[in-house]
């Protein structure tokens, strides 16, 4: 094991080195500037279209635009926004929390192409199901010739599923519930596989119903306690948000259990774990929306981006604000147990508690949202005699998640991500002209906000 604990770190320091930090602002950074920073001015009107009716359209696809954005968010609002920013404060310090809402901003251009390349792109199999994804936008976008590449992001996507939607979420449900509840992680990981299983084998249109009715709620609750924890502490607020700008860009020195951290070690871990939370770049979410029902695929990224925003410039800003406002950075705790802490501290006896059962919910939605891209991809490399010997075996790694050491499952994770997001910010690059022009035609529709496709419906 501990072989193997060095052979993944070093792999990590590779891919998580300064080139994939350089690819994933830079991809967004160009996305952004291209389109005009279009995502950052559209976001009223993304809510808009999330919650307009659609009826007087044909729109082909399997789910409506609202549950393709919620088993995108399933799998995005999960141990991320609570341990993920944690863990990402406890290493860089504060500043990590700039660096989170760096890569959420530029993060919203890189949600938006993917959603748009996905629908563009995607595919019609025998039995009606609509394909889409990272693997379909390279072979077909790009052509034969890269196929590979999306071959390449099938593989990593199979495996990284077992990862970051798998053994990081169970394993972060068990741990939780055993240090505030006392429960045995076999036994947890053993009803999550039983519950999971439920709604996983069921296939896309039970997840998506699922989806669509747990995550708004989940994520709405958290946000209120959140809130109103952030309220009752309003006068430490303009302190902390001066405190997270000024070690963006200085070192942390070493407080308490704190043990310091270089200007490096923030933008390091703060773009890391926003985007193990938001996902922005990663590949995963496009296959979501590659099934939602919709003729534009300017449309579902507009609705897409909003994944981005509310999942970390919202909920996980809440989260390193409760952590930082409280002072339980200071205090040596690390992932989960420091954001318990930290509630713990602002409403005593209780905040501990909501944050076990935030935690645990998010993780569970995560696992079910993961399920789906995971399925996906070993279904594009093997056809769809995979798909379900794929959930059986996704499900019974639950109950091994839950019992493995959690720090060579979050440095697993990290891995199989970074090398996930590689050929997905190629191809974005790649077919960004696509989207430029795309997104140049949506915006030259009439002022009935229709496009010329839609219109003839």
């Amino acid at each position: 094991m501990e072989l193997l604990n060095q052979l993944v770190g070093t792999i990590n320091g590779i891919v998580w080195g300064v080139p994939m930090l350089v690819l994933i602002l830079g991809v967004g950074i160009f996305l952004s500037i291209g389109l005009k920073f279009m995502p950052l001015f559209n976001i009223p009107n993304a809510f808009r279209l999330l919650w307009s009716g659609r009826e007087k359209f044909k729109e082909k696809g399997e789910i409506p635009p609202f549950q393709a954005l919620m088993t995108a968010m399933s799998a995005t609002v999960g141990t991320g926004n609570i341990a993920g920013v944690a863990t990402a404060v406890f290493i860089g310090g504060p500043g990590a929390l700039f660096w989170m809402w760096i890569t959420a901003l530029f993060g919203l251009a890189t949600k938006y192409a993917e959603a748009v390349l996905a629908v563009k792109y995607r595919e019609k199999d025998s039995k009606g199901r609509y394909l889409g994804g990272p693997m379909y936008y390279i072979k077909n976008g790009m052509g034969e010739k890269w196929a590979w590449l999306g071959t390449l992001f099938a593989i990593f996507g199979t495996f990284a599923c077992f990862g970051i939607g798998n053994g990081v979420q169970s394993n972060s449900i068990a741990q939780v519930l055993e240090s505030n509840f006392e429960f045995s992680p076999l036994i947890v990981g053993i009803i999550t596989m039983v519950l999971a299983g439920a709604v996983i084998i069921g296939g896309l249109k039970r997840i998506g119903a699922f989806a669509g009715a747990l995550v708004p709620v989940m994520a709405i609750a958290y946000v209120i306690c959140g809130v109103i924890i952030l309220g009752a502490n309003a006068s430490a607020l303009p302190g902390a948000f001066a405190l997270v700008i000024e070690q963006a860009f200085s070192p942390t020195s070493a407080q308490g259990g704190f043990a310091g951290a270089t200007v490096w070690m923030a933008i390091r871990f703060g773009v890391a774990r926003g985007v193990f939370s938001n996902e922005a770049g990663l590949g995963s979410a496009p296959i979501a929306h590659a099934s939602a029902q919709t003729n534009d695929p300017v449309r579902q990224g507009l609705i897409a981006m909003l994944g981005t925003f509310l999942d970390t410039l919202v909920i996980c800003t809440i989260t390193g604000m409760v952590i930082i406002v409280s002072g339980q950075w200071t205090s040596g705790a690390d992932g989960a147990a420091l954001t318990s802490a930290a509630f713990g501290q602002v409403i005593p006896g209780v905040g501990n508690y909501i944050v076990a059962i935030s935690l645990s919910v998010f993780a569970f939605t995560t696992i079910v949202g993961w399920s789906v891209y995971g399925e996906r991809c070993a279904s594009y490399l093997f056809g769809n005699k995979a798909i379900l010997p794929f959930r059986v075996i996704f499900v019974l790694a639950l109950p091994v998640g839950a019992t493995m050491e959690l720090s060579f499952v979050w440095l697993l994770s990290d891995t199989l991500n970074a090398m996930m997001a590689i050929p997905n910010l190629i191809a974005l690059a790649v077919l960004s002209p696509v989207v430029f022009a795309l997104t140049k035609s949506y915006f030259s529709k009439d002022d009935k906000g229709e496009t010329a496709t839609e219109a003839k419906s």
